[in-house]
């Protein structure tokens, strides 16, 4: 039987729980000290010992774990989990149909009842990622409920757990089934990616930018000379070059950033001769551009939340106004700058402050075209809208 252990919600927080929010936060409880293990059902009680909601117990970066049913008497096992994989299923029907796309998020965390806890479609794999050891202490029943919900050639699974939140690298990640390819190829609106689904942390597609690479492919590339910076495997490059690019340019400090960008370029036919890929420090290539007056039609600039080099530290928070800031001194008049961030810690009202700053420090006029959350398959809570990480913009530079 599942240990279960009450906590009574702090008088402040209580009305946010008794509305649905999922996550439960350090504060929001008055003691934590009765709980020794991660995976414990917790009750959340009132101060006068009435019930409010059933959750468990899990350390992430985000709080200490999450609210998963509003019913006292509902139990958190495979039958829960296979009631929440079915409606995740039925939910994202139209993205099994489409055979131009064969990767997508299943289940999104929170969005789709319980947080922590995500899983990826990849042409018929299946790829789990666990975000605490709370929630991967109910790796049997969710995997079991996984199993009997979809027709699966393989799954997979990423633990993302260590007391920094970072990747644990086990010697496999496969679980069960058979194994796939190494790389299997997916498609993502009729173009082709390379994907790893048991090499490290990252598969080599962050699939939240699905709309926006079609996008630029679409509405933007055609004629263009396009900078991609922290490119990773080039996704963004790929797509504006399938979209007429006069040319690609494609930067990260990653040195394997080079092999993979060529890799998805040849799998889709791209003439790799006629593209530019730099290994080098993103900052380091600014100044160069603006050394040999270097300008481009279209930048893409989609940083991680945090990165370090041996000559820079780079925080979205702090630095982004600055970064936005050197972009602008390489963009034609006239051109685009894709501006994207999955930093969670601000809305889109404030990332559009960022880029107003930005603008007008740098006296230039800009105007917004086109923005973008989160696409369909990445559900977002209505109760905790901070799951909406994504923001994209298409800024017009006049």
């Amino acid at each position: 039987m599942q240990k279960r252990v009450n906590l009574t919600i702090n008088q402040k927080y209580l009305k946010k729980y008794l509305n649905g929010y999922p996550l439960l936060e350090k504060e929001s409880v008055k003691s934590w000290n009765n709980i020794t293990k991660e995976g414990t059902i917790v009750n959340l009680l009132d101060s006068k010992k009435r019930f409010i909601a059933k959750g468990y117990y899990g350390k992430q970066n985000k709080g200490y774990g999450w609210v998963l049913t509003l019913n006292e008497k509902e139990k958190i096992d495979k039958p829960y989990f296979s009631h929440k994989i079915s409606n995740a299923i039925k939910y994202r029907e139209s993205f099994f149909k489409d055979k131009t796309t064969t990767a997508f998020r299943l289940f999104n965390s929170e969005g789709d009842g319980v947080g922590g806890l995500t899983i990826d479609y990849f042409n018929s794999f299946y790829m789990i990622t666990w975000y605490s050891l709370g929630i991967y202490r109910f790796k049997d029943d969710i995997l079991n409920a996984l199993k009997s919900q979809v027709k699966y050639k393989g799954i997979y699974q990423k633990k993302r757990f260590d007391s920094k939140g970072q990747y644990i690298d086990d010697t496999t990640d496969f679980i069960c089934g058979k194994e796939a390819p190494s790389p299997i190829i997916i498609k993502e609106n009729s173009v082709n990616f390379a994907i790893y689904l048991d090499d490290g942390a990252m598969v080599g597609l962050f699939l939240d930018q699905r709309e926006v690479r079609k996008t630029i492919r679409d509405k933007y590339a055609k004629d263009k000379s396009v900078l991609n910076t922290f490119s990773y495997t080039g996704a963004f490059s790929v797509f504006a070059s399938l979209g007429g690019a006069k040319k690609t340019t494609s930067v990260d400090l990653a040195k394997r950033s080079l092999s993979k960008t060529k890799e998805q370029f040849n799998i889709n036919n791209i003439d790799i001769e006629k593209q530019d890929i730099i290994v080098q420090d993103v900052f380091s290539y600014f100044k160069y551009t603006i050394r040999k007056d270097i300008k481009f039609d279209m930048v893409i600039v989609d940083p991680p939340s945090f990165a370090r080099s041996k000559k820079h530290t780079f925080s979205v928070a702090k630095d982004y106004v600055k970064l936005l800031k050197d972009i602008v001194n390489i963009t034609n008049k006239g051109g685009t700058i894709v501006a994207s961030t999955n930093y969670s810690n601000f809305n889109m009202n404030k990332f559009k402050l960022f880029i107003d700053r930005a603008f007008k420090e740098s006296n230039r006029k800009y105007k917004i075209e086109k923005s973008f959350s989160l696409p369909k398959d990445f559900r977002v809570s209505p109760k905790f809208k901070e799951g909406d990480y994504l923001k994209v913009l298409f800024i017009n530079c006049i």
